[in-house]
């Protein structure tokens, strides 16, 4: 690891995701979590303002990097919720089968080197009744956004900590074993089409 990845790009990733845009989009998935709940990608914490205490039990919250969990730390100490951090990555979840009752997974996918791990593993400990929340960007129906996003995508993953602009989101959720649940897709405003669709939604393990 660099030094750019090691100071950085933790911060600049910070910044991004917490913008007011973003952080409109978090709060579209974040407040209907419950029970025992999973959140894939915990970052600098950005989700936590978003939880609805009175619904939510714990949060197992999953962040392979060690500069991103200490960005979180504050964060963590001062959201008033019982937050339990795993630092291991989406594809080695250390959880039992059927042990979640909510996944949430916003901006990650884009990510995580194998994804389709990550959604199977994510099914396998959702109980049957479990929903998972997601709010991601990826590929975009227009060819020529996409053939933009195509041609970026090598040096974008490289700039951006391993993060993909061409991933077929609901595609690959549904590849998983899930049920996809009242999903919306929408370029973002104020954002480049190219890093701007975004597809959010609740989905259930079929």
């Amino acid at each position: 690891m660099n030094l750019y990845e090691r100071y950085l790009l933790p911060r600049l990733i910070h910044c991004v995701c917490g913008s007011p845009l973003i952080d409109h989009q978090r709060r579209l998935v974040v407040p209907g979590a419950r029970g025992r709940v999973l959140e894939i990608g915990f970052g600098s914490g950005l989700n936590l303002p978003h939880y609805d205490r009175s619904r939510v039990e714990y949060i197992w919250a999953l962040e392979p990097s060690a500069q991103m969990r200490t960005l979180a730390a504050p964060r963590v100490a001062a959201s008033g919720l019982d937050v339990r951090m795993l630092d291991l990555p989406g594809e080695a979840l250390p959880l039992t089968d059927q042990s979640v009752d909510t996944v949430v997974m916003t901006f990650t996918l884009c990510t995580i080197p194998d994804a389709v791990a990550a959604l199977s593993q994510i099914r396998r400990v959702l109980e049957p009744g479990g929903e998972l929340l997601f709010c991601e960007h990826g590929a975009a129906p227009d060819n020529g956004v996409r053939r933009w996003q195509d041609r970026l995508d090598g040096v974008w993953s490289r700039l951006a900590g391993g993060c993909h602009l061409n991933r077929e989101i609901a595609p690959m959720i549904q590849s998983a074993g899930f049920e996809l649940a009242a999903v919306q897709s929408d370029y973002l405003p104020r954002t480049p089409r190219f890093a701007g669709y975004n597809t959010w939604g609740t989905a259930r393990p079929t």
